[in-house]
């Protein structure tokens, strides 16, 4: 008896779940995360060259993650009035139909529920099922496609939208491929805003957040956009917003839910992204800053970036960044399009509402797990506003919980369910090991219940 619950403890030191018949194994697929300040302007139709080119429609990926900031002015109104979602909604429109576009796809127009604004929300892909805020296109759309496009169309987009939350004007909209959706399980899916503005609690400042599984594993995708100000010690400032936002996101579980793994913090998952307009500033001489900016020294210049040193010994101890070989993302002039503001070669207009800023790399894109690794950072070229968007491409592994015919048998189940003294055997008993207990208990488990495990054949 004590032998068989040694045997048990020590189990507990492995594996929180128990595969029976066939083990994890990973998969890498791409990811592609995305963060751009778009200056408080609603998205034009004239943006779409734009946004094709910021998301490297050429070479699509699996998965994109987009934060954005400031998708609507940030005055009175909008920060401490009614939450609006025409502009998420804007957007989500515009992405849909800038991925989905590239393979002819006909686009299915949202409705008006496509920017989800629940704090928990879920696509457990039932069968015959849609996302929720998507429909189908009717028999005339598909129609149509056919003479526009040449060819059959299927009438499922090719990219789908999984995840969209707004808080004044930072905004998060996570799209999947429909190939993905349909070999693994998408679950737990749910959004956090933190607030951390005006009086420590507006959200003109601050970050959300969209939590979610994919099969074994959890994901955290972060967008963020931090105090700003390039003086002496306003990174403090930043750092406090960073620590109440760890502090405050969380992703409580459901009824339904107890006995998930979903994490309910952000540092419990598996692989999490953090991005946005974090506002770390270059500080050193504006003149000096500019000469090194000329001469295309990046190396140079990081020796005085903010978050460096917080990557280093800060709030971001432990976390990744790619090696940054692009010139700073801000701050550039609407007007004039390729120059920064304050640049002594172009002329510089207050009245105009330009302000002088030492160009820095605000927009920033960091992760935290294993797993991870990163293919690319890059940052794109529209004028659309003082912020250049930046984009990184990853690919990430998939802790995928074997085929479909797999017995999975949750430990909690599993240990709450086992009768330890049927174990107890006489000494002239043939040795049992760790494993045959397992499989033993496993099988009577299974032999009366279904697999826990969802068959992928009955997946949609």
């Amino acid at each position: 008896m004590n032998q068989t619950i040694s045997l048990h403890c020590l189990y507990l030191l492995f594996l929180d779940q128990i595969v029976v018949d066939n083990t994890r194994f990973t998969n890498g697929y791409p990811v592609f995360v995305g963060t751009w300040n778009v200056g408080g302007k609603s998205p034009v139709g004239t943006l779409a060259a734009d946004l094709d080119e910021w998301l490297n429609i050429k070479n699509s990926v699996d998965i994109y993650v987009l934060g954005f900031q400031e998708i609507v002015p940030l005055n009175t109104m909008t920060v401490i009035g009614m939450e609006d979602y025409t502009d998420a909604r804007k957007w989500n429109l515009l992405i849909g139909k800038t991925l989905n576009n590239k393979d002819g796809c006909v686009w299915l127009t949202p409705t008006t529920t496509t920017t989800i604004v629940n704090d928990d929300y879920q696509y457990a892909k039932p069968a015959n099922s849609e996302p929720t805020g998507l429909r189908r296109s009717t028999t005339p759309m598909r129609e149509r496609a056919k003479t526009q496009h040449g060819g059959e169309q299927s009438g499922n987009p090719t990219y789908r939208l999984m995840a969209s939350k707004k808080m004044v004007g930072i905004f998060i909209s996570v799209w999947m491929k429909r190939d993905i959706i349909r070999k693994y399980r998408i679950s737990n899916v749910k959004a956090c805003p933190v607030a951390c503005g005006l009086m420590g609690y507006l959200g003109n400042k601050g970050a959300v957040s969209v939590s979610m599984s994919i099969d074994g594993t959890s994901f955290c995708f972060i967008t963020a956009h931090l105090a700003s100000g390039q003086k002496k010690g306003y990174e403090m400032r930043r750092n406090q917003q960073v620590g109440e936002i760890f502090k405050r996101t969380t992703f409580p579980r459901l009824p339904q839910e107890f006995d998930d793994s979903l994490p309910p913090t952000i540092c419990g998952h598996d692989r999490i992204f953090w991005f946005g307009d974090l506002n770390y500033r270059l500080y050193m001489d504006d003149e000096k800053a500019r000469e090194l900016i000329r001469k295309k020294k990046w190396k140079e210049l990081q020796k005085f970036d903010q978050l460096k040193k917080e990557l280093q010994r800060g709030v971001f101890q432990g976390w990744k960044e790619g090696d940054i070989e692009f010139a700073p993302t801000y701050k550039y002039s609407v007007e004039l399009g390729n120059r920064y503001t304050g640049d002594k070669h172009s002329p510089f207009n207050p009245d105009k509402g330009e302000k002088r800023r030492t160009p820095a790399w605000c927009d920033r894109i960091m992760w935290f797990g294993s797993g991870i690794q990163q293919l690319s950072y890059f940052r794109g070229e529209s004028k659309f506003s003082d912020h250049r968007p930046v984009s990184a491409l990853f690919t990430t592994e998939i802790d995928v919980l074997g085929p479909a015919n797999s017995k999975t048998v949750a430990l909690s189940k599993f240990l709450t369910s086992m009768n330890l003294s049927r174990f107890d055997s006489p000494r002239t008993a043939p040795k049992r090991t760790l494993l045959s207990l397992i499989k033993a208990e496993a099988e009577e488990s299974a032999s009366g219940k279904s697999s826990t495990v969802d068959n992928t054949e009955n997946r949609s």
